[in-house]
């Protein structure tokens, strides 16, 4: 049996202050996650912390629990990841949990992540008819496709804030794979916005690069359409 510690940073509400409760989690198995143990304690008759005082159910978001829907994205350990893909066995034996700090807190670890799915909107990251990618361009296309839009890429980003008009990388691979499969006006009207809401907004640093918990190559994402949507079009208007 292994006892875990979990450290969550709670809230009641948007407006109250913010504070930390601590809960023990005893599990013998070992591909118990951190969703396991907020499961297990939000299903006990009463809910105490580490102290054995009562305590109200953790808000948290959870959908598939199958690393396919991005809904339980939070920090873990100082990391953003999923809590469904995030390992008890390998965090330690206490582990801190917080909501992502780039969005605006609901309750507990429940955000709102209405400013990342707006920009999705806004932008039109999808195509409006059926195409299907050419053997040159799926291999980004798939790559592409893997997005969970769970805002884990846009918590570690230092360019990215909610309500800004840069749209980091949550934004910027769903429109890469839209570079790559469409053409014409299209085509160039996508490049345009990924211009505008990817491009010069983004200041290179890659720290998205390797937080992806669907682990998609951001960066390959990222250097071929810088290729395609900047670089080449700046050179067109050279000549």
């Amino acid at each position: 049996m292994m006892t875990f510690e979990l450290d969550i940073l709670r809230q009641k509400s948007a407006q109250d202050v913010p504070y930390r409760q601590s809960f023990m989690f005893e599990t013998d198995d070992e591909n118990a996650a951190v969703s396991t143990a907020l499961t297990a304690l939000n299903a006990r008759s009463v809910l105490t912390d580490k102290n054995g005082e009562k305590a109200l159910p953790i808000s948290w978001e959870c959908s598939c629990l199958q690393k396919k829907c991005g809904a339980c994205a939070m920090v873990i350990n100082g990391v953003p990841g999923l809590a469904c893909d995030s390992k008890l066995s390998g965090l330690g034996r206490v582990i801190t949990v917080e909501p992502l700090r780039k969005f605006p807190v609901i309750a507990d670890l429940t955000v709102d992540r209405r400013a990342m799915f707006d920009a999705l909107r806004e932008m039109s990251v999808w195509a409006e008819n059926a195409v299907a990618p050419s053997e040159r361009t799926q291999d980004i296309s798939y790559e592409a496709s893997g997005c969970l839009q769970c805002g884990c890429c846009l918590e570690v980003c230092p360019n990215f804030y909610a309500g800004g008009s840069f749209a980091g990388m949550a934004g910027g691979v769903p429109l890469s794979r839209l570079i790559e499969q469409l053409s014409g006006e299209e085509r160039r009207a996508v490049m345009k916005e990924y211009r505008r809401r990817v491009y010069e907004g983004c200041g290179k640093s890659l720290a998205c690069r390797k937080i992806c918990p669907a682990g998609l190559d951001i960066e390959k994402l990222m250097v071929n359409s810088n290729g395609a949507a900047a670089w080449k079009s700046l050179f067109r208007r050279k000549r």
